[in-house]
């Protein structure tokens, strides 16, 4: 009877495990409804790695303002993205994207971004949670972090420091980033 007892409390231990690791995610609802998404949609070789990790406990996007990143968010972006909203976000059939006007003011944070993109929102933007990875969402993320070309007192993503070492975009003049760079995000 004991070694049950002890099998059971060992079973019971490891059965909260995973709901301590939900209890330290944020949040994740769905930009018209306010229902939650339901994160499991994603294709499940882009949910573990570190940026999906990190952006999941914080909320913020760890891509952002990392160079080495930039070629890999860069073409995640034209490939998913610019049809509709423009090479440079300056908009098309979607509204523009690198500029402090947001549709949704949530999207001036990475988590109300990534919301509106993983879940859809009005209009011809569909839900994309299915059909791209959570990684890949985030690499677009900070491409349009990339090209925001109004004031940094606006870019509610960047943090102190960056606001302060910021420079628009500016797309007469892009520096296209260089493609021969590993993307690593900062160890946190």
């Amino acid at each position: 009877m004991r070694k049950f007892v002890k099998f059971a409390a060992v079973v019971v231990a490891f059965a909260f495990i995973p709901m301590l690791a939900v209890a330290q995610q944020i949040d994740l609802v769905h930009t018209i409804t306010g229902m939650p998404l339901d994160l499991s949609l994603s294709p499940k070789e882009g949910q573990d790695t570190p940026a999906v990790k990190q952006f999941l406990k914080t909320g913020h996007n760890p891509y952002n303002q990392v160079e080495s990143c930039m070629h890999e968010a860069e073409e995640m972006f034209l490939t998913a993205c610019s049809g509709c909203h423009g090479h440079v976000g300056e908009g098309k059939i979607g509204p523009g994207l690198n500029d402090n006007y947001w549709t949704y003011p949530k999207n001036t944070t990475d988590k109300g971004l990534f919301e509106t993109i993983y879940g859809g929102a009005r209009g011809q933007m569909g839900p994309q949670g299915s059909l791209r990875t959570m990684d890949e969402m985030l690499l677009a993320i900070a491409w349009i972090r990339h090209f925001y070309k109004d004031s940094p007192e606006d870019a509610d993503w960047l943090t102190d420091e960056q606001k302060a070492a910021f420079v628009p975009y500016d797309p007469e003049n892009p520096v296209s980033p260089t493609e021969t760079l590993v993307c690593e995000i900062p160890a946190q």
